[in-house]
């Protein structure tokens, strides 16, 4: 049974058959509604936790969407499952794939930022300044991105660039 028909409360249920019924009336040729049903598939499993499931139809939905917009989504996705099981640089590649199809992907530039960013602390506190440096600016490059393409998002990340003079501008918005 798919996923999407398991679904045992209101919202889901009602998110399900929304779905449904834009996937009908929706013009688009087969292939690309039996992509979102992968995709959506995806993000239900992933939302439960069920990151093997969900890896498992984004990459059915990879094989049937030929849009770049909804690949880089599908791959953004992907990268987040990977951040959240700690596989950092796989997750930066799905990141960097989807930014490649996408480059007004702000979640993307800030998730990889934060990989950097975090890459940078754990350099840090192991006495390597000179890669700390270079992760930092790394991370600040993509949160410079990430707040031009959404400048009222990541103000911690503004905050942190002002602080650590990395800044140029005095305020993105």
């Amino acid at each position: 049974m798919p996923r999407t028909q398991r679904n045992d409360n209101f919202i889901d249920k009602s998110f399900t058959v929304m779905a449904d019924i834009i996937l009908k009336i929706l013009p688009a040729n087969k292939k690309a509604k039996e992509a979102f049903v992968y995709y959506r598939d995806g993000m239900a499993a992933q939302a439960d936790g069920e990151y093997a499931e969900a890896l498992e139809n984004y990459e059915e939905a990879l094989t049937l969407e030929e849009d770049s917009y909804d690949r880089s989504y599908i791959l953004y996705n992907i990268g987040l499952i990977h951040t959240s099981n700690g596989e950092q640089e796989r997750a930066l590649d799905y990141y960097q794939q989807a930014i490649e199809l996408n480059p007004r992907l702000p979640q993307a530039l800030n998730n990889i930022a934060v990989i950097y960013h975090y890459q940078g602390e754990k350099a840090k506190e192991s006495g390597d300044t000179e890669a700390a440096e270079v992760l930092f600016t790394q991370a600040a490059e993509y949160w410079k991105q990430a707040i031009r393409i959404a400048p009222n998002n990541y103000i911690e990340a503004q905050n942190w660039l002002k602080i650590t003079g990395r800044s140029q501008m005095d305020v993105y918005f």
